[in-house]
């Protein structure tokens, strides 16, 4: 018998995504200058404002509405007729430093909080994300793209993307069964043009190998998307964690990612737990994992360390547990050590997911011989 999952992504001008962009591009600013910036800053947008809030502490001299506009206008927000412009925005700082309380621990390399983080990886794609979040991902770049180059000019940064996939009862993606985009447009294209030129260039010129003449496409459905946000809709930081993450077949713990940095365990958890599923999928001991990391509040090292290969594995699972323990630095300090998470890389990070880039270091292959030995 087969089955649908669905998963959906969100485009760079979304208000949540908006929000992202923001705080990370802060963060980014301080760890150029300052790579110790104790950074949780979170951002909300709504109707020609912007407030950025929270703690910040660090060397760094950073001019935070400078960044704000920056961000808004390289998304596209250029001119009121999205309802939305860089330059005529209003942008609101309220930040204070972080905790001395806090700050003592932190800086001593212990976890700053209690929790668990999931990561999770499947081979069922190139990426090793599953496949109906990897498409929904690559149809919202499209339509960035087709955007940006003019290609279909009459589109506005705001939108969505959701793709339905089909597997069979191997449980084996086979075909898309539904596609639905919903994207902010400019009053002068009519809703037959939108829905012609997007099928065309956007969807048949990413995924027509998985559409056949039963998928159902629905491209803005509601028939009109003019006023859309931020007239219409407010925007706050981390929102969109499944988004960022797995699209709901993975499971996720309840953190979100953008606005922290790296000592900020909760990002930096769920970045070593995909470094480690992904590295696992990768030397073919499994077809997916999931690995689950659990910490307490001023202790170093992980309380549990859990990963489920859902009957896929082809050794023992105890095996790739003990493969884990014995070759990751899973202390705070050490994933940061690991990664490399001092480096300012994380606007990037806050839109097209967290877990699909080459250029990040925990997306890197470079782990796969430690669980190769185990076969």
């Amino acid at each position: 018998m087969s089955t649908v999952i669905t998963s959906e992504s969100v485009t760079s001008g979304h208000p949540d995504k908006v929000c992202d962009q923001i705080s990370d591009a802060i963060l980014d600013a301080c760890l150029e200058q300052d790579s110790e910036s104790r950074v949780a800053c979170e951002c909300l947008v709504t109707t020609g404002t912007i407030v950025v809030s929270w703690e910040i502490t660090t060397k760094a001299w950073v001019n935070f509405q400078d960044i704000a506009r920056k961000v808004v206008r390289e998304i596209g927000y250029k001119d009121l007729e999205a309802w939305f412009s860089a330059d005529d925005v209003s942008v609101q700082i309220l930040i204070n430093s972080q905790s001395p309380d806090i700050a003592q621990w932190v800086d001593t390399g212990w976890a700053w909080d209690q929790g668990i983080m999931f990561g999770f990886a499947t081979n069922e794609t190139p990426n090793y994300l599953p496949m109906p979040i990897s498409l929904a991902h690559k149809l919202w770049r499209k339509l960035e793209e087709v955007r940006k180059d003019w290609t279909l000019e009459y589109l506005l940064p705001d939108g969505k993307t959701q793709v339905s996939v089909e597997y069979d009862e191997n449980e084996n993606p086979v075909r898309v069964d539904t596609v639905v985009i919903s994207n902010q447009h400019k009053e002068s294209v009519s809703l037959e043009d939108l829905q012609t030129w997007i099928t065309k260039e956007v969807i048949e010129s990413e995924i027509g190998d998985l559409i056949d003449s039963d998928t159902k496409i629905h491209i803005n459905p509601t028939g009109r998307f003019v006023l859309g946000w931020p007239k219409w809709d407010c925007g706050l930081t981390g929102r969109k964690i499944i988004v960022d993450t797995y699209g709901g077949v993975g499971r996720h713990g309840w953190w979100a990612f953008s606005w922290k940095d790296p000592s900020k365990v909760d990002r930096s958890w769920a970045y070593i737990a995909r470094y480690i599923a992904k590295n696992i999928v990768a030397s073919w001991v499994c077809d997916k994992a999931e690995v689950q990391l659990g910490y307490a509040i001023w202790v170093a090292e992980p309380v549990s360390i859990f990963v489920n290969c859902f009957g896929t594995e082809k050794v023992e699972k105890q095996k790739i547990i003990e493969a884990v323990k014995n070759n990751f630095d899973l202390t705070p300090a050490g994933i940061i050590s690991t990664l490399d998470l001092k480096k300012p890389i994380y606007q990037k990070t806050a839109s097209f997911g967290h877990f699909w880039r080459d250029d990040v270091s925990w997306e890197q292959l470079d782990k796969v011989d430690i669980f190769k030995e185990l076969i």
